[in-house]
């Protein structure tokens, strides 16, 4: 399992600047107009927001106000200060917002990659955002003002890293609380705002090419699966076989009578889902995206369309050490394996935004349909010390993971009159996650001279003291997801204006894991254990031995998960004096979760307990903000909020996720989280998009959720229990500075500036454990909070500091930019040690990118080239438990350099 030197990968590197491809960006020929006077109002009024325009369309100092739609007002951003078109300054709450400038500027190809530049956030994993060191439980996203379904088992949290970047206008990010937002409001809330028609038409084509060092021309490993595999749908084969889906309608269980386990056997195992073949030549990565828009006059009306459509694939290799321990100190092993894992990513995606615009009402139709497929081969070679000392163990894992998206939105702003405005909306969205045919077999040798077989692998299929094992699982998640809102603002005085609001949505999740261990006999020879993968479990074979089938759910496996929630507001916004404004108001909510096995089995059907979560809350909010001068203001505000438990966390079903090669299981006895937050903001703007901001931020959390670990055999899984509280605090600062070059000698840099942007956050937060604090773990015995979480230790997720700093060039005149991006976080708990054993800890640490964009023209269309080098610093991925000098590693690889070379074309 040799890999390239580091050589050769940096020769790899390096040839990646020789290889044509493609950057996705939206662009334009045509000029731009400025905001005007009727966009940008004074005074406590609201401001307009303008076409989200890219660097390749404007000049730096023609860019206009991002759009931003969120609920209240009509769409409207509510401008607190002077008349001014920044809208992090204008609004009444600590916001920052990545316009596609910004999004353009980070070169990110997603829309997590690009949250993580802001301060005080960052991604985790299959791009989850952790605010302010608070996990992704503690906050929420929202598309266009409305909420979204996750396909993800484990979390009800949407994974952004499934946005493209190229169909977000704009991302905004709240992190104090005000109550036209959802209450589930821990950390901050992320508002995506899709790309809506633009003025002028236009259409883009482009498409880009990468490489990975770790990956690209080097080995892996895959399988055949399907000839269609590359678009990311398949060709219908890996649909449940005919028989094990007979057998699912039936309502029996594997082991009654008149169950044809062998014929059920024989149809599930082939060469094409099971054999994991070498791959030495691992592609490049790839990208295509096609975008257009156009405006039209229609009378009295502007009509607007927006299409896009993209697609990608991307591959990813790691040879991963992972470990467990077998002694409180950390001084052995139990599991010691090395794995190499290929995961080849495909992504489609499509938008189609239709608009009406009439005086200042709009109308906006939506349509987003997103389809993320993860084909993934894993081939692990390792020890059991503990249970098996000596033996050798070959896993081999085929899996293919499909997550999609569809959601749809109507909005409509209206501006009844100067003082009245109404804002309504409703949306379907529709989750899917498809995990057909994950299969594992584990090979065992014994290395034992007096072992005729000694020398080989055996697949005994359980039998036998070393047995090595056989299984097959498919799952399907399906969520619906129905959302509705109106929101009335009211200016009942030029200097108060009162808002009323009305949310309702309603979530309704199906889960079904069926998994099923291959159960071999005493009559099956050893010689046939040989076998290969598909020799071993072909027809003939199964149904010579009488080879048959174990249940292997762990649980029960089918749920029905709901969360219902209505929710009604007030909230004002009064302009006190000329230097104070205060914006408040109360917003209640009401919610029933409910989380309850479904009666799959006919016979004996003995079910895991449910969980009946009906609460209701009134969650206050407070924001007042004082200018100090006409460039600096101060900001202090308060508020509660709630975090609910996710859907699988409620669930007592063991998951394995690719991401972590960690298994997780639920508890059917949590409860919600209640948060109690403040915050003290200075904020000074010294020139035109150039800011310096300091902020110190207290959050007090009864209940939190925090992850705790426990064996179950050999392997370690993680299950969620409530702590019984946990204090958080912090302080962050954030500047942005622009300098002009226009005096240095050289043409050069006669229109060019240099920007730096910077920012850092410190976060401490303690878990509060009493001696006498109860916990609920079904189904451990546990009773009390000490026998699980330390008093002291920080919250799961939180790393203590978190720093970006962005150096550029820029030209004002033309499309050129050049950025280095340098990112940096702390070490972070994943997850509580197993059996008193120390956390197991993250290392993300530093990271170094560079993005290169430029503006060119073939014979007179304008194109945009862009250069992107990630993760220069060549950083791995560290996943660990430390005691004194012994280390035991979870997860430890090394993540590649990769550089990508693109043009998108632009009509």
């Amino acid at each position: 399992m040799s890999r390239l030197s580091q050589v050769a990968s940096l020769l790899l590197l390096s040839s990646a600047l020789m290889v044509p491809s493609v950057a996705v960006a939206q662009s334009s020929s045509s000029s731009p107009v400025p905001p005007t006077g009727d966009q940008v109002q004074a005074g406590a009024q609201t401001v307009t927001p303008g076409q989200i325009t890219t660097p390749a369309e404007t000049t730096i100092e023609e860019q206009e106000v991002p759009d931003v739609s969120i609920p209240g007002g009509g769409g409207d951003i509510v401008v607190v200060g002077q008349r001014n078109t920044n809208v992090a300054r204008s609004t009444a709450q600590v916001v920052s917002i990545l316009s596609s400038a910004d999004i353009a500027r980070t070169g990110e190809g997603d829309i997590a990659g690009a949250l993580g530049r802001i301060t005080g956030l960052s991604v985790v994993g299959n791009g989850f955002v952790y605010v302010r060191g608070l996990g992704d439980r503690y906050s929420s996203a929202l598309l266009n003002g409305s909420p979204l379904p996750s396909p993800e088992p484990l979390r009800r949290v949407v994974p952004l890293d499934l946005f493209p970047s190229s169909i977000i206008a704009s991302s905004l990010v709240q992190k104090s609380y005000s109550v036209n937002f959802p209450g589930e409001f821990g950390g901050g809330l992320i508002n995506l705002t899709t790309k809506s028609a633009p003025k002028e038409p236009f259409l883009s084509v482009g498409g880009s090419f990468g490489i990975d060092t770790e990956t690209t021309g080097r080995l892996g490993y895959t399988y055949y699966g399907t000839k269609s595999d590359w678009t990311g749908f398949g060709n219908g084969v890996r649909r449940v076989p005919p028989l094990l889906q007979s057998f699912f309608d039936s309502g029996k269980r594997i082991s009654d009578p008149g169950v044809d386990q062998q014929a059920i056997a024989s149809q599930l195992i082939t060469g094409n889902n099971s054999l994991i073949q070498r791959n030495n030549q691992i592609p490049a990565n790839a990208a295509a995206l096609l975008s257009g828009g156009a405006s039209f006059d229609a009378g009295g009306a502007t009509l607007g369309v927006i299409a896009t459509a993209g697609y990608s694939n991307k591959w990813r290799t790691r040879d991963i050490i992972q470990q467990t321990a077998n002694a409180l100190d950390l001084s052995s092993t139990n599991r010691d394996f090395r794995r190499v894992v290929t995961d080849d990513r495909i992504v489609v995606n499509g938008l189609l935004g239709l608009s009406a615009e009439f005086g200042r009402n709009k109308v906006r139709a939506t349509g987003l349909y997103i389809r993320d497929t993860l084909k993934q081969a894993r081939l692990g070679l390792g020890s059991l010390n503990s249970d098996s000392p000596g033996v050798s163990f070959l896993e081999q894992d085929s899996v293919w993971f499909a997550r999609q998206l569809i959601d749809g939105q109507l909005v409509g702003e209206f501006h009844l009159s100067d003082a009245l405005s109404l804002d309504v909306r409703g949306g379907y969205a529709n989750s899917q996650r498809d995990a057909p045919d994950e299969i594992s077999f584990t090979y065992a040798r014994s290395n034992k001279s007096a072992d005729p077989y000694g020398q080989y692998f055996l697949d005994t299929l359980n039998v036998g003291g070393n047995a090595g094992t056989a299984s097959i699982a498919f799952s399907k998640l399906n969520e619906d997801l129905w959302s509705g809102g109106a929101d009335l603002s009211y200016k009942l005085f030029p200097d108060l204006t009162l808002t009323f609001g009305y949310a309702y949505s309603d979530t309704n999740r199906r889960t079904d894991r069926r998994s099923f261990l291959f159960q071999g006999n005493s009559n099956v020879p050893l010689g046939v254990s040989l076998f290969r993968p598909d020799f071993l479990l072909q027809s003939s074979v199964i149904n010579a031995f009488g080879i048959g089938l174990v249940n292997n759910e762990g649980g029960n496996p089918s749920y029905r998960a709901k969360l219902r929630n209505h929710a009604g507001y007030a909230q004002f916004q009064a302009q006190i004096t000329d230097a104070l404004s205060v914006n408040g108001g109360v917003r209640y909510e009401t919610a029933k979760q409910t989380v309850a096995p479904i009666q799959v089995f006919t016979v004996n059907p003995t079910l895991p307990p449910a969980t009946n979560l009906n609460r209701d809350y009134f969650l206050p909010a407070l924001t007042l903000t004082y200018q100090l001068n006409p460039e600096m203001q101060f900001r202090l505000s308060g508020s509660k909020t709630i975090a609910r438990p996710q859907f699988r966390e409620l669930v007592f079903q063991t998951y394995y996720d690719p991401e972590t090669n960690a298994s997780f299981r639920g508890n059917p006895q949590l409860t919600d989280s209640q948060l109690y937050n403040a915050e003290a903001r200075y904020e000074y703007y010294f020139a035109r998009d150039q800011r310096i901001s300091l902020a110190g931020f207290f959050k007090r959390i009864d209940h939190p959720i925090e992850t705790y670990a426990s064996f179950d055999g050999n392997n370690v899984t993680t299950s969620f229990a409530n702590a019984p509280r946990a204090n958080l605090y912090g302080a962050e600062v954030e500047t942005q500075k622009y300098f002009d070059l226009s005096s240095l000698p050289g043409e050069f840099f006669a229109s060019r500036r240099a920007v730096v942007v910077a920012n850092y956050t410190y976060t401490h937060s303690r878990i509060k454990v009493g001696p006498d604090d109860p916990v609920a773990a079904f189904p451990l015995s546990v009773t009390l909070a000490n026998q699980l979480f330390r008093d002291g230790t920080p919250l799961t997720g939180q790393s203590n500091h978190i720093a970006n700093i962005e150096l550029g060039l820029e030209d004002q005149d033309n499309l050129s930019q050049q950025t280095l991006l340098l990112s940096y976080a702390s070490m972070r708990t994943t997850r509580r040690g197993p059996s008193g054993q120390p956390d197991i800890r993250e290392q993300p640490g530093f990271h170094l990118d560079f993005i290169a964009r430029e503006g060119v023209e073939f014979e007179g269309v304008p194109a945009e080239i862009k250069f992107e080098v990630r993760n220069i610093t060549g950083t791995k991925y560290q996943e660990y438990q430390q005691s004194g000098d012994n280390r035991i590693y979870y997860n430890l690889y090394n993540v590649g350099t990769t550089a990508t070379l693109g043009v998108a074309v632009n009509f």
